[in-house]
């Protein structure tokens, strides 16, 4: 992973000393918080950027970083429910620094590790039948460009810790994903992702390889679980700076 990383460094370099670039920088705003958080826009950029190194002399494969890609995203669990496949991955979450706090023997800056975010993606869908709630709530799916295929993010508190952004809101855990069926008003099926082991377990050692850590996580991911009964189409509540992401820590729009 290192030496994948590092050749590619290299030929950037070489492409920028031997063809410096010209442009003005772009101002994305919100869209770094929000597409570029997730796995699938990162990918797609990331391959964008071998397309133009690949213009410039410097062929490269994108099997050579699948390691990273999986590393940095990696899988949760996945589902097919009613012939759409739900699938959850890790996405990028930024922790902010807080303000100073005293502390025994003097003051500390702590950072809100209570949130967390991933990524929903769905496969075989169709946008005017069904939906993905989180929660009860209405997944701001977005289309990729592949007949079926969408994704969106979901936010949410993980922890309830004392120092953080919002101390008073309760974790959101555990999540429970429906597919639901807007013809028969009924969820097709879904999956339930918790943060921490199921059954309350609590580690006290590291994981001695990625075989333990994959272990651990796939503990966290059930299969099975829903909604039961019928129940009526949760609101699109899609954020005006945020379209792609569902930040849970919002109360619900009417």
């Amino acid at each position: 992973m290192s030496l994948a990383q590092q050749l590619l460094l290299r030929a950037l370099v070489a492409w920028f000393w031997r063809e410096p670039q010209r442009g003005s920088p772009v101002r994305w705003g919100t869209t770094l918080h929000d597409r570029f958080m997730l796995e699938h826009f990162v990918w797609q950029d990331f391959l964008d950027v071998l397309d133009d190194v690949r213009g410039a002399g410097y062929r490269f494969d994108p099997s050579w970083f699948e390691a990273q890609r999986e590393f940095r995203f990696p899988l949760y669990g996945a589902v097919t429910p009613g012939g759409v496949r739900l699938e959850l991955r890790q996405a990028l979450e930024p922790w902010y620094v807080l303000g100073e706090e005293g502390v025994a023997g003097g003051t500390a800056r702590f950072v809100d590790s209570s949130l967390e975010r991933l990524q929903v993606k769905a496969q075989g869908l169709n946008a005017a039948r069904h939906a993905v709630t989180c929660n009860g709530r209405r997944v701001p799916l977005t289309a990729t460009g592949r007949t079926g295929e969408y994704v969106a993010g979901v936010r949410f508190k993980a922890w309830k810790i004392p120092s953080s952004l919002q101390p008073t809101i309760e974790a959101h855990t555990p999540l429970v994903f429906d597919i639901y069926d807007t013809w028969s008003r009924r969820s097709l099926g879904g999956c339930v992702y918790h943060v921490s082991h199921p059954g309350g377990r609590s580690y006290d050692t590291f994981p001695v390889n990625s075989y333990e850590a994959e272990a651990r996580r796939r503990t966290r991911f059930e299969d099975h679980g829903h909604t039961p009964g019928v129940f009526d189409a949760p609101v699109d509540e899609r954020s005006m700076e945020y379209p792609m992401t569902l930040d849970l820590r919002r109360p619900t729009q009417v």
